[in-house]
């Protein structure tokens, strides 16, 4: 039995005292964060040794509070000191993984300055704290006092932290860390699928069935773009600007909203169906720089994969990622051949084989072939079926392209 670490999130409703100790609270955060990213900055910059966590919790919140300066760093609770400085000391140590290369991906930024104008800001409480969920449903923190939670379900375990949010258009949430098992395996079923991602279909099954795009962003974009003209003719730092602000991101924040909760609903249809499922990793960071971004962001391609590998690995389906330079597009399903490169605009085409393809379906076909044969339990390679040879293809011919090649568990001609 293996343990898995699960997050909850819950909107909470703060009375108008709560609020303002909960700005407190996401300002002394603020205010100890930066210290400490000040403090290691001048370290450097005068040459001296890197400040360690230890000496820098000294610093920046045990002296800080006997000093006039920052004496109200001790009305709010001291794990929230103690998890903003955690907080640093992650993020430097993944920037100086990132430039040693011990870190994978990309580029890790060195942390930068928090600001009161950020449009998210948290605090965090750990076991240390002592939070409580009490038996009339609120949540107990201290210094903060009894929150008021609107609950949608049951914590399946005790929360190990408990992290408070306020997001751009002023929602409150709180979002638990629980530790739980495996213990929630759905029933074994033979169906495996591929699936290749799009934006006319959002997702084409190896099955044929195809899921259209819902374009949340595209059917708000009339709304958003009046909302957007109100704001940019308000006064800056007046208080209807601060208003219309507020309004815009609740906008933002519904079609976000929107496109989470349909992606969970389709992604746990797929995990339920599936005791196997194949996607294509897609270098969506590459394709947020074409002319099609916003159409790229308004999928959620990213997030909605995320979903599917937790929820695979939650009720103990097998999730695999195939390998981004599969030709999956015009690859024939039923022979393998690689044939030339074809344009958006062709959605169907026909392999010299005598095989007529869908585009998508095609290629959602030979995902789940590739993932079949890198990620099966017997390690078998497994591919396409094999088919006669057209009769000008049986012998082997002199100027015969090259740069046909075979792909794993897929032969090529």
């Amino acid at each position: 039995m293996w343990f898995v670490q699960l997050r909850y999130q819950f909107r909470v409703y703060p009375t108008p005292g709560q609020q303002i100790a909960l700005a407190k609270a996401f300002g002394c955060a603020r205010v100890v964060f930066n210290d400490g990213l000040r403090a290691r900055q001048t370290a450097r910059e005068q040459g001296l040794p890197y400040v360690s966590d230890a000496e820098l919790s000294r610093r920046v919140i045990t002296r800080a509070k006997a000093t006039p300066e920052r004496a109200w760093l001790g009305e709010v609770s001291a794990v929230v000191l103690q998890q903003a400085l955690a907080d640093l000391n992650t993020a430097y140590r993944n920037f100086f993984h990132s430039v040693s290369g011990r870190r994978k991906g990309r580029m890790v930024a060195p942390p930068r300055f928090r600001s009161r104008k950020d449009n998210r800001q948290a605090i965090r409480f750990t076991r240390n704290s002592r939070f409580t969920v009490l038996d009339n449903g609120r949540l107990r923190l201290p210094k903060i006092g009894d929150l008021a939670v609107r609950w949608s379900r049951i914590l399946p375990s005790d929360p190990s932290s408990v992290t408070v949010i306020r997001d751009a258009a002023g929602r409150y949430f709180a979002s638990f860390v629980v530790r739980t098992s495996e213990d929630e395996p759905l029933p074994p079923t033979d169906a495996e699928v591929g699936i290749d991602l799009g934006l006319t279909h959002f997702a084409v099954m190896s099955d044929g069935t195809k899921v259209a795009a819902p374009r949340f962003l595209r059917r708000a974009a009339r709304k958003l773009k009046r909302l957007q003209q109100a704001l940019s003719r308000k006064q800056r730092g007046s208080n209807r600007r601060g208003k219309a602000v507020v309004k815009v991101a609740r906008a933002h924040a519904r079609v976000a909203d929107t496109r989470r909760d349909w992606q969970h609903k389709l992604s746990t249809t797929i995990i339920r169906e599936n005791q196997a499922v194949y996607v294509e990793d897609l270098c969506v960071v590459g394709l947020g720089r074409t002319r099609l971004a916003r159409s790229v962001h308004d999928a959620g391609w990213s997030s909605f994969v995320a979903m599917l590998e937790y929820k695979s690995a939650r009720y103990g389906r097998t999730f695999a990622r195939v390998d981004r330079w599969l030709p999956s597009t015009r690859m024939c399903s039923d022979c393998g051949r690689i044939n030339e490169k074809m344009a958006l605009d062709v959605r169907s085409w026909v392999c010299p084989c005598g095989g007529h393809h869908d585009r998508d379906v095609n290629a959602a076909i030979n995902i789940k072939a590739a993932g079949q044969a890198d990620f099966n339990d017997r390690g078998a390679r497994v591919g396409p079926r094999l088919v006669p040879a057209p009769r000008g293809e049986t012998v082997t011919h002199q100027n015969t392209a090259r740069d046909t090649h075979s792909v794993a568990g897929i032969a090529a001609v």
